[in-house]
């Protein structure tokens, strides 16, 4: 395999501005909303030839914010930091940052705004 296996991850929303503040603040990042046609979407910065998958926040009525299903991880450098703003962006702290092994560093998980469980790994 010449690629990472994710090409791409979607996280739904009930409420697309509410959730584009909620990622901007916690991850400290800025969206870039998108409309097709009703179908509407917030993509994450994209590093070109950067490792790992990149994402869209997604609102359609099929998609249906969950705490079950896949559990999505997004990077961070120290994820301490953004689970420091996760309660004031208006999500909740599910795990608390834990270390996975010295080897393969630590996460953390959060509920975002819109009900979702969302992961994030660090290696410090």
């Amino acid at each position: 395999m010449k690629h990472n296996p994710f090409a791409w991850i979607e996280i739904p929303v009930n409420d697309m501005d509410r959730a584009i503040k909620f990622y901007e603040t916690v991850m400290d990042v800025k969206l870039q909303p998108v409309d097709f046609g009703g179908l509407k979407m917030a993509w994450f910065p994209n590093e070109e030839n950067a490792p790992g998958a990149t994402g869209t926040l997604i609102q359609q009525e099929t998609y249906i914010p969950s705490r079950e299903g896949p559990l999505v991880y997004l990077y961070s450098e120290d994820l301490q930091q953004e689970l420091d703003r996760v309660e004031g962006a208006g999500g909740s702290i599910y795990q608390p940052k834990t270390q996975i092994s010295p080897d393969h560093g630590y996460m953390g998980v959060f509920i975002d705004s819109e009900g979702n469980r969302v992961a994030l790994h660090s290696r410090h």
